[in-house]
């Protein structure tokens, strides 16, 4: 067997395992690998199917470790035990020493684990986890040492770093002289969605000051910012609680920004913590933690996710013991912790039938009964899930105790067959995200590698033909839209809201770049049309999106000149000589607000125009230019609009009015 990626044809060849071909088209040059130290093919087998987000390396002899670690830019690294051949306490502190950066995780048995507990409790080792293990838990594992190893370089970056600034080479080049081996699974659901609130003056779109905070929202948002500080989040007590505070700025105003702000940051600490929890096997805590935040939020979409994970840990944290008790002669015990986790699973009875086979110690009946259970809910439909009341729990639980019985090893056949007719429906479907949530399925219920090879090819197949049909689908509405004329408005609807969608979808397709030109192409049209009817806000604006959609910056830089030259050769006719004073200086009589355009509405888009003007003697509003606006082009038209439409009362010169030039700042904010 070879040593490493480059020695071994497992992990050479592309059809096989796409993730370490040094080609794959998501591997850059600077991205960091999964280094994985074994010789366990089942191992190798899970960590192909979950880490698909790095490059992973395949290790098979201890002492080729440290230059993966080194060539390939680890960022974790995963030792199994049974491929070291040097005490694991020594290797894990060699190599945390050497690679300050590189987190470690160790697989094994609970020797092993005693043999490293102190490296575990110093932090040396991150995670420990038993073998044999899921593909469930080693991604959960894996993905939770990737967000460990960002953590940890991120509060490093502001220090000297003598190897940035090099990507071959961000570790030292030391020389081990033993290695190790591991296996990590981690989980981190981390859902962002924040955003930030910016000062932008006054809080109407017109020169007018805002209205002045609710005294009482601004106490109660005060107390409710101090007790998350505190973390003082949600739950029983005295109503001074984060999540109770924030839930009473909103009954008083709904569309209160910072208090819905307020109440994601509640849900975000109570279910990372529970996430913690469960990582850490601390399975009450997070069931406790999770029902905090499900008493804030009950549709959370991550609080039913983790109430499925920890459910499922508890599904296999019972099924180990079990396991250990049957392997240790212990079928009793074996058989009260089925009993319990299946007593938790479901109301039926479970537990009065299982009380007579404990009582008549005949296991036998007792595998008998959950294979009749299993069949019931492969009947039904319930193969994987709920967790401890599903057909593949009573079929493992009945192997716990009976491991070779052929009723067993026929029900878990028959399990088999049917989770690979769920994928292939699926498949047929063209659902290729439920199709691979079967395959997994059938990769964690014992499927051959043939058969879950299968299904993923077919799974790419499937997502491929959606891709294009999806693509195909966008250019068709970008085209339509594009013959109508509907360029950017109405935004959901608009040649450019496709083209977004198609740059969303695939930015480099052929299809897409096409639709790119031709946008930019007819925004460009409209350019020079606004600039040949004298409206100089239309040039702004359309020159605006032309650059955002990658229209040529030197077509764009030329239109851009000829605006500012048409632009100066109309100052002197309708602007004269004199002094311009600010618009708060003048009484005006007439307003008339501006009217905030409906794309930047949609986009959420802010901002302002600065503009001078003419007062007629007659108090009317003409000459308007606009001298400076941000974002350039967005707001132009509405503020040019408003002001022509405003009345002041002239000013006066020797007791008669005369014109006077002005300058006025508008700002267009969303008042949400």
């Amino acid at each position: 067997m070879g040593r490493g990626i480059m020695g071994s044809a497992l992990q050479r060849d592309p059809a096989v395992n796409p993730a370490v071909n040094d080609s794959h088209p998501s591997m850059g040059a600077d991205r960091e690998s999964l280094v994985a130290l074994t010789k366990d093919a089942e191992l190798i087998e899970t960590l192909r199917a979950v880490a698909s987000d790095h490059q992973l390396s395949i290790v098979d002899d201890q002492t080729d470790l440290a230059s993966y670690l080194i060539r390939d830019r680890a960022g974790v690294a995963i030792l199994d035990a049974a491929a070291v051949t040097s005490p694991l306490p020594e290797l894990t502190q060699r190599l945390k020493s050497q690679f300050p950066e590189l987190v470690l995780i160790v697989a094994g048995g609970a020797e092993d684990q005693s043999a490293i507990a102190a490296q575990v409790t110093s932090g040396t080792v991150y995670r420990f986890l038993h073998k044999p293990v899921s593909g469930q838990r080693v991604k959960l594992f894996v993905d939770a040492a990737w967000r460990r190893h960002d953590e940890e370089h991120a509060n490093t970056i502001a220090g000297a770093d003598p190897y940035r600034g090099q990507p071959s080479s961000r570790f030292p080049v030391p020389v081990l002289v033993a290695g190790a081996a591991g296996v990590a699974f981690v989980v981190a659901l981390v859902v962002w969605f924040t955003g930030g609130e910016t000062d932008t003056g006054p809080a109407a779109v017109s020169p007018v000051t805002a209205q002045p905070a609710d005294p009482q929202l601004e106490e109660l948002l005060a107390r409710a910012d101090a007790a998350l500080e505190h973390g003082s989040l949600a739950g029983p007590g005295d109503g001074d609680r984060a999540a109770d505070l924030f839930r009473q700025v909103l009954e008083r105003d709904a569309g209160n920004l910072r208090a819905r702000e307020g109440l994601d940051k509640v849900i975000d600490r109570l279910l990372t913590a529970a996430e913690q929890a469960l990582l850490a096997e601390r399975l009450d805590e997070a069931e406790r933690l999770t029902e905090t935040a499900r008493g804030v939020q009950p549709d959370h979409v991550r609080v039913a996710f983790l109430t499925a994970q920890i459910g499922k840990e508890r599904e296999r944290a019972a099924l180990l013991q079990a396991r250990e008790a049957a392997a240790r002669g212990n079928l009793q015990r074996a058989l009260a912790l089925l009993d319990g986790a299946a007593r938790e699973g479901q109301d039926s009875s479970l537990v009065a039938e299982t009380r007579v086979a404990l009582e008549q110690r005949q296991v036998e009946d007792r595998v008998r009964d959950m294979l009749r259970r299993a069949a019931e809910l492969m009947a039904s439909g319930a193969l994987v899930e709920p967790a401890r009341s599903n057909a593949r729990f009573f079929i493992e639980s009945a192997r716990t105790i009976a491991p070779q019985d052929p009723q067993v090893l026929a029900a878990q056949r028959d399990l088999i067959e049917r989770i690979i007719a769920k994928a292939r429906t699926a498949l047929e479907a063209g659902n290729a995200e439920e199709g691979e949530r079967w395959a997994a399925a059938a990769r964690e219920s014992g499927a051959s590698s043939a058969a879950v090879e299968s299904l993923q090819r077919e799974v790419q197949r499937v997502r491929m033909v959606a891709q294009a049909e999806e693509l195909a689908r966008l250019s068709q509405l970008f085209n339509e839209r594009l013959a109508r004329n509907q360029l950017l408005e109405p935004w959901g609807d608009s040649a450019k809201f496709y083209l977004t969608s198609l740059v969303e979808s695939d930015a480099d397709h052929p299809s897409t770049l096409l639709a790119r030109q031709l946008l930019g192409t007819r925004l460009i049209e409209e350019a020079r049309g606004a600039l040949a009817r004298g409206d100089f806000a239309d040039v702004q604006r359309w020159i605006a999106e032309a650059r955002e959609v990658g229209a040529p910056q030197a077509t764009l830089v030329a239109i851009e000149r000829e605006l500012d030259t048409a632009r100066t050769q109309l100052q002197p006719q309708s602007q004269p000589r004199q002094d311009v004073v600010s618009a708060a200086a003048l009484e005006r009589v007439r307003y008339v607000a501006p009217v905030y355009p409906q794309v930047a509405r949609e986009r959420g888009v802010e901002g302002w125009v600065e503009l001078m003007f003419t007062v007629r003697t007659d108090g009317s509003v003409a000459d308007v230019v606009v001298t400076e606006s941000e974002p350039s082009g967005t707001f132009d038209r509405a503020a040019i609009d408003a002001l022509r439409r405003w009345r002041y009362r002239p000013m006066e010169v020797d007791g008669r009015p005369v014109e006077q030039r002005a300058r006025i700042r508008l700002r267009f904010e969303l008042n949400e």
